[in-house]
């Protein structure tokens, strides 16, 4: 069934998604980390940014799913896990309150500064993996978080913190191949979010 999603969802290949996804996701080799070649875990399911409620609907299914099928999922909204931090840190009513009359630049600047990746992200994120029973680990609000947090950088960092559990992130863009630019995240279709290779196509996995 791989071959329908030409390595991407669209809306001509959105209804072959759940039957593809929760057969790959519940399964014991994915779920067992098997035939990765020693690679980490990371996976990543490329979406046309334009379904991104068909996609909000299709991760409620598949959870639900995963449910029934008795796997425990972890979800990790960015875009939640972001306001938290701030809210936790006593920035969020700041930023409220300068988002409109700062520049943007700067603003962008400030916020990346109370959220920064390595020092700030990832810890509250292996905090919530270290306080749940999980099976699958689901990364979700990519796009509402660009470009204060970007992809590439938080898989690179948290690949030294999530390779005990398979990890997958829904990504608005694409994840494209090539042999003169390696691999990329190019998200909403257009904006390359620097290279990374070690993740494998969700899309593209045989069952």
């Amino acid at each position: 069934m791989a071959g329908k999603f030409n390595s991407v969802l669209t809306k001509a290949n959105l209804k072959d998604a759940y039957a593809h996804l929760t057969d790959v996701l519940s399964c014991d080799p994915f779920l067992k980390m098997e035939g990765l070649n020693g690679d980490i875990p990371f996976h990543i399911c490329p979406f046309d940014p334009a379904l991104q409620n068909d996609i909000n609907l299709l991760i409620r299914q598949i959870k639900n799913y995963l449910i029934d099928a008795q796997v425990t999922v972890l979800e990790i909204n960015l875009y939640d896990l972001v306001i938290e931090i701030a809210k936790e840190e006593g920035d969020w009513e700041w930023l409220l309150e300068n988002e409109a009359t700062m520049a943007k630049d700067v603003f962008k600047e400030q916020l990346q500064g109370i959220i920064d990746t390595k020092p700030v992200l990832i810890p509250a994120i292996v905090q919530k993996m270290a306080e749940a029973e999980f099976d699958l680990l689901l990364i979700t609000g990519v796009g509402e978080v660009f470009p204060y947090v970007r992809s590439s950088n938080l898989l690179e960092n948290l690949q030294i913190k999530a390779k005990d559990k398979p990890t997958l992130m829904f990504y608005p863009g694409q994840y494209k191949h090539s042999v003169e630019k390696g691999t990329s995240l190019v998200l909403f279709g257009t904006l390359e979010d620097d290279k990374y290779y070690r993740a494998f196509n969700i899309l593209d996995r045989a069952i």
